[in-house]
């Protein structure tokens, strides 16, 4: 239930995109009207067929993994492209959870009665047409299609050539749920177009397409801001930080570092720079500095943390600003608490941001001066993701400040409109 195979002239991809974005606009406006029981059941007939496929799902991932090292991919963005029996069971677990989520569609923000006698209300609606450009991440495109669908929203999926076969298996399993529960199918559509002028094409196409949604490397995400003609939701790196503080428990502070490096190096949740106040690094440097080495993970710093871990490497001021998705992390110690909020607003991607400390003045500081999608506190910075923050699941996390910030769920990909009722009143 694809799109049809690549066109072949300019103008035939011009209209080929434009045709399935027209699907697209007409199939937003028919499920505009569904109700939240109707896609919800729908969705977990999805996550039902996703699991009885996945078999077929495996094989056509099994394709993609073999043909990675051709690409070039680093063995980090392999890992986000390989699926399993458990990763598949995630999938459709996720989608299940998009399903439990209230419907946002509808829900009244605000009501009132004017003077006059107009009833005014504020009406959460969905976005209408969603564009989402992605790398090498089948669960995500599954987690798209599910939160698009949940929020009443028709979304063209454009995936990266890499997982190509996972993702054309996954949706043509949730386009055969979408039609056997008689919704609109071109609610989903995937792009099986390996041109990338087509997401130029669509980036064009502010007539049809409401927003723009993009999730990979940065220069896909530079790309799509540059050329879209309508609103894009964003975010460019995730270069996270932990802040020990002088009041954190180092046991704590450990565990916390640890996990948020070494749980899974290779997302955007994960920490790329270790800060640690100067009255806690002579005790704590030592014991984390050996827990990442068994771990592989490599230390760039400065030149405080290198009297104290002499195995570290010095780091550059372009370590600072990188996010690494990998075994490193850039560390220094630092003077104060405002020193590392300094720090992290100087150097970090406005993502995802945790403070270690016993010290509740100094975590409400730290939380309000940062700025950041989400600031953790006395926890990994690898819990800023939908599921876990409780949307179910998530098409991307925001660094944003306008519509939306941090994940984005199915609440996030609505807007709102207001509806006046009268009796037949008349401004003359």
């Amino acid at each position: 239930m694809a799109s049809p195979a690549s066109p072949t002239t300019t103008a035939s991809l011009h209209d080929h995109c434009r045709a399935i974005a027209t699907r697209a606009r007409h199939a937003a406006i028919d499920l505009g009207e569904a109700s939240g029981p109707r896609k919800a059941a729908c969705l977990r007939a999805a996550a039902a067929r996703i699991r009885a496929d996945a078999g077929e799902i495996l094989a056509a991932n099994a394709r993609d993994v073999a043909a990675a090292p051709s690409y070039g991919l680093t063995p980090a963005q392999i890992d986000r492209l390989l699926l399993d029996e458990q990763r598949v069971e995630a999938i459709a677990t996720g989608v299940e959870a998009v399903a439990a989520q209230p419907d946002p569609v509808g829900e009244v923000l605000g009501e009132e009665t004017r003077p006059n006698g107009l009833v005014v209300r504020k009406v959460r609606v969905p976005l209408g047409v969603v564009l989402f450009v992605y790398e090498s991440r089948p669960n995500v495109t599954a987690d798209a299609a599910a939160v698009a669908l949940a929020s009443g929203n028709a979304i063209i999926l454009r995936g990266g050539k890499e997982a190509a076969h996972s993702s054309r298996r996954i949706i043509a399993s949730v386009r055969h749920a979408i039609a056997a529960s008689d919704l609109p199918v071109d609610a989903v559509q995937l792009v099986d177009v390996a041109d990338r002028q087509a997401v130029g094409e669509f980036l064009m196409m502010d007539d049809l397409i409401d927003i723009a949604i993009p999730r990979g490397g940065e220069a896909l995400i530079r790309r799509v801001c540059s050329e879209a003609r309508m609103p894009v939701l964003k975010h460019f790196t995730g270069n996270c930080h932990v802040y020990v503080d002088r009041a954190a428990d180092l046991a704590m502070a450990e565990s916390i570092t640890v996990d948020a490096k070494c749980q899974r190096m290779g997302v955007c949740n994960a920490a790329e720079s270790l800060l640690v106040h100067r009255d806690a690094a002579a005790a704590f440097l030592p014991r984390i500095a050996t827990a990442l080495a068994a771990r592989g993970v490599e230390i760039v710093a400065d030149e405080a943390t290198r009297r104290l871990v002499p195995a570290a490497a010095a780091a550059t001021e372009a370590d600072w600003d990188t996010e690494y998705l990998g075994p490193k992390i850039s560390v220094a110690v630092v003077d104060s608490l405002d020193t590392a909020i300094d720090h992290v607003n100087r150097h970090g991607s406005r993502h995802t941001d945790a403070i270690v400390t016993e010290d509740p003045v100094a975590a409400r500081r730290f939380a309000s001066r940062v700025d950041t999608a989400c600031v953790m506190i006395n926890a990994s910075t690898r819990f800023n993701d939908g599921g876990e923050l409780g949307l179910g699941a998530e098409i991307g996390i925001s660094t944003d400040k306008l519509h939306a910030r941090g994940p984005c769920g199915t609440r996030e990909l609505t807007t709102y409109k207001f509806v006046v009722s009268g009796a037949g009143h008349v401004r003359g």
